[in-house]
Formats: C-alpha cells, structure tokens, sequence
C-alpha cells in the first residue's frame, strides 16, 4: 500500500467528502488495542467507528503506548497494583514512514503504524512511536506510558501528538481541510501549522476543537520556559509565542491557545457548553463555542438481541435475555472475588474512572442506609464498583482499595479489575441499574450511560453532562433533582445528593423493580429507544462535519 499519498481505502460518501484528521491522545477503538485509559478514548474509538460507517474522509491520528495506560492488577490483599506490560499488536501494519521532529532541540526519530479499516471497523488510524533502536532511551520512553506523570515527558507526548502529527500528514500528502483536536493534548499542531501557511489566519481556517473540561483548573498548563526549552514553538521565541498567543504570564494554557487558534471550538453537552462559554468569556480572542452532545457506537455497544426482543414486542424473549446477559456477567464477578451473584437480583453497577468529583463510593458515606440497603431481603440488591483511577492519583486509588475492603464484609459487594471496554460492554449487561453521581456541574458529558442504556440498563445519575438531555424521570431513568448549587458548599451538595439518592432508591426505584416488573420493563425500554439515535456516535459525527467542519 502506498502510504505517500494516502486516500482513505474505502468511497466516501458526497456529503463527508471534506478531508478531516482527528488528533486523540487516546483511543478506544477494540479491546486488543490498550492505548486509552477511560471517557476521552471511548468517545474517540466510537466517533471513527461511525465514521467507518458513514464513509467520512477522516483519519485519525494517535500514539502507540508501549505498556498502555497501565494494567489493573491485586495485591495480595486485593488491593490495587499498578502494573505496566509490554502490548503486542501484530495486526497494525507498518508503513515505510520515519521522520524527524525537534524534541528538547534533539531530533526524535518517529515511525507511523497503520490500523486498517477493516480490521476493526474504524477510518484509517494512524499511530506514532518513537521506541525505536534509532532513538536513546529517554526519546523511546516518551511513547510507553498514555499520560506519563513526568512533566517534561508529557510535554514531549503533547509534542509528539501535535506537531508529529501533523508533520505525519504532509508526509501522507494527505492535505486535510480540517485539523480536529479532540482535547487540547494536541495544539502544538498549531505552531507546525504556523510555519507552513505562514500566516495565523490561515491556521485558523484549519483548526477546530473539542474542550471536554467543565473547569478552568482541569485544563492542562505547563510552564512555558519548559515549553520553549522542549521545541514546542517550532522555532518561535518567547516574544513571538506571546504575541501571537496573547498570553501575559508564564503558563503556557493549552486549552485557551486552543480557543483563540481555532475557528470554531465545541463542548460536548448542552450544558457544557453552556458553562464552557462562561468559564472563557472572560478572555479576549476565543472562538466560537458551541456544543455538540458526545455519543457512543450503537453497532459496536448495543445488545442487538435484547433490541430484537423489543422490537417483536416479545417480553418473555426480553426478560430471559437480560437474564442471561447477567448470568454471564456474573461469572466474570465469580472468578474474581468468589462470590456468586444472583441473576433475579436487582444490581446496581458503578464503574468508570475514579476521580474525587465522580464519588464512587458515595452510597457508602451513610453507613446506616448502606448497611440497610445490603440487608434489604424485602428489595435485594447486589452492588458491583470498577474502573481505573490516575496511577498517581493516590486519593482515587484510596477510594479504590476502601470499596475493596467494605466489600469484603459482604456476599452482595464486589469490586472488580480490569475495567476496559470488554469488562465495560459486560457490566452494562450486568447491571439493571447504572449508577453515576458525579458533583454538578463537574462532569462535562459522561457517556457510560448511554451504552448501559444500550444494553437495557436503567440509568440513576445527578442532573449533569448530557443527563439534561436524556432523561425523563420515572419514565426512561432517574435523575436526582438539581439543588441550588452554587450556593451550597461542597459538603451540603454531597449530604443533598446523598440523601435524595437513598430516597428515590428505596422509595421509588427498587419497588418498581420488584413489585411492578412490567413497569420497570417499559422503563428499560424506553431509555433503549432514547439513546438509539440521539446519542449514537453516527448523529455526533454527522453533527461534527456540519457544524463543525464547514467553514463559518
């Protein structure tokens, strides 16, 4: 295959026939392919899946990490151990493409491997690495680790991502109309871009982006004395940097050059980007910030017999269906811990990244109403928690190893490893109830709940991310009330939040379940029916060559 001057291998439908490459540091293709760590690399895995289906000329472009994220492991007492193994990927296929970019004024060899379309339904990913023999060793390790915790390696990475990248492209010859950050990892792209049109105007034309931090905090800033140190300015001085930038102090704010380099910048919910207006209106030169709803693949997520069984009006084929999808998951719960959970048993499932704002083990804060909850033989309940936190995030991966040790006390507790897209697909399944309590407004969209809907889960969450736009209490899933939160410290919004979450549980959700399945049925229904369209990736991607990829 001629990588030189690369179309994508597949015609491309009229419509999307504009040149886009996507940039992510992470992606979440499949599950043999470990280079993402949570929601960011589901959401792009899902947005080149639909653009495989819809036929866009689209490419993405990624890294390729040596040991992944990282690997979910035990200690010996069942705690967390943060593992890192060498990935094997023997069906990305190499392209004679080597090159050289500047990296800490040292040039970096850099080699492209190439995802094929068809191998697992996605466009054309193109995926750098710089652990070659060519390299010294720091130069090889800037491509080991997704998220590296040293600083100068992260800015390398961010370097690597944005101006390799881009540099990638020319050498493709694949001369994109739309250069596409997913998260600003990537705007050093932007100095590349610089050199080559000659003029920031014309950059602009080029560039959009996606914001997906509902925080002016959460945004990635490093000092810009490193930056200019690392090569990241493609050759510009400091003054240079400043001027075009319009930045005054001595942080270099990836996010905000991101907003006044591109031409149009989007939030990822309704009400992300509602706050993502506010939060920058305050700085001159941004963008344009609209906002268009993340979503997930219903191809790849959705339970395809559990749709049939819906769509015949067949209940009986229905319910032994999600019946089934539960024994099979709990055997996965078994091997793990032990511990055999009932398939007639109402299971409530928390899992995705633990992060302090999300407050995995919030159901446990009230020791009370969680013991009464577990001891409940009126209304049972199983409860499983997963997900991975940051490997130096020590406060998550305490609340990690707390859950760990309460569950032992219990038959009907479980916390399970491992949590990437297989284990992610088979805890949907698992779960009648997915739970999600992240402090509003914190969570910018969130779309775990979308693909447990796809997979006749019921979602119960606080009123944040795209929950605004989705449910309808009581008839596709539950919400927990929205309180007047920004005048409520953070201990009133936590007890708030807590206490309503109890009340609705027990008052409300689980005499449902029990007591009036037919009602619970037309409920998981419902929210099947809801996300089919609305938050399948095919209407985001269609809405990102619309809205985002034509010019203003």
């Amino acid at each position: 295959m001629n990588f030189r001057s690369f179309q994508v291998p597949y015609s491309v439908d009229e419509q999307y026939a504009k040149k886009a490459a996507y940039f992510s540091m992470e992606f979440a293709i499949h599950q043999p392919l470990k280079i993402y760590s949570g929601g960011l690399g589901f959401l792009a895995g899902s947005h080149l899946r639909s653009a495989y289906e819809l036929r866009q000329n689209m490419v993405g472009i990624g890294i390729l990490w040596k040991y992944g994220y990282y690997d979910q492991a035990r200690n010996q007492d069942q705690t967390l151990q943060v593992t890192f193994m060498e990935k094997i990927h023997s069906y990305l296929e190499e392209t004679d493409i080597k090159f050289q970019i500047l990296i800490h004024d040292h040039p970096v060899w850099v080699k492209a491997y190439y995802l094929n379309p068809e191998t697992f339904k996605s466009a054309p990913l193109f995926l750098l690495s710089t652990d070659l023999p060519e390299n010294d060793y720091v130069s090889q390790t800037i491509t080991h680790r997704l998220y590296d915790a040293n600083v100068a390696t992260k800015v390398a990475q961010f370097i690597l991502l944005g101006i390799g990248g881009a540099k990638l492209i020319d050498e493709l010859g694949f001369n994109p109309e739309v250069y596409h950050l997913n998260e600003a990892h990537g705007i050093s792209a932007a100095f590349y871009l610089l050199n080559k049109f000659k003029s920031l105007e014309k950059v602009k034309d080029h560039l959009v982006f996606t914001t997906h931090t509902p925080e002016e905090a959460g945004n990635e800033k490093h000092d810009i004395y490193l930056c200019q140190k690392m090569s990241y300015f493609c050759g510009l001085s400091l003054d240079e940097v400043r001027k075009i930038t319009g930045l005054k102090d001595d942080q270099f704010n990836h996010s905000l050059v991101a907003l006044r380099f591109a031409r149009k910048a989007n939030g990822v919910s309704a009400l992300h980007g509602v706050v993502s207006r506010e939060m920058w209106s305050h700085y001159e030169g941004i963008c344009p910030i609209i906002s268009i709803t993340n979503a997930q693949n219903w191809h790849y997520w959705a339970d395809k017999q559990l749709y049939r069984s819906l769509e015949e009006k067949n209940d009986f084929s229905f319910d032994d269906r999600k019946k089934y999808l539960k024994k099979r998951a709990f055997e996965i719960v078994a091997d793990q811990t032990g511990k055999l959970f009932d398939p007639n048993v109402f299971t409530i499932v928390w899992a995705r990244r633990f992060a302090g704002y999300k407050r995995a083990d919030m159901l446990s804060w009230d020791e009370e109403k969680f013991e009464t909850l577990l001891a409940n033989t009126k209304y049972p309940v199983q409860i499983i928690w997963a997900g991975k936190p940051y490997p130096l995030d020590y406060p998550a991966i305490t609340q990690f190893n707390n859950l760990v040790q309460i569950s032992k006390k219990y038959k009907n507790v479980s916390v399970l490893i491992g949590y990437e897209l297989g284990l992610s697909k088979r805890l949907k399944q698992a779960s009648d109830l997915w739970l999600n309590n992240p402090r509003v407004p914190r969570e910018a969209s969130g779309t775990s709940g979308m693909t447990a809907s796809m997979n006749g889960s019921v979602n119960f969450s606080t009123d944040d991310g795209w929950i605004p736009e989705f449910i309808n209490h009581g008839n596709n899933g539950f919400v927990v009330p929205k309180a007047d939160y920004e005048n409520m410290s953070v201990q009133e919004q936590d007890d708030y939040d807590l206490n309503k979450m109890y009340e609705i549980l027990n008052q409300q959700i689980l005499p449902l379940y029990y007591e009036q399945p037919d009602t619970w049925r037309q409920i998981m229904k419902n929210g099947m029916m809801d996300v089919r369209w609305q938050f399948d990736s095919n209407r985001m991607a269609q809405e990102y060559y619309e809205l985002m990829y034509k010019a203003i």
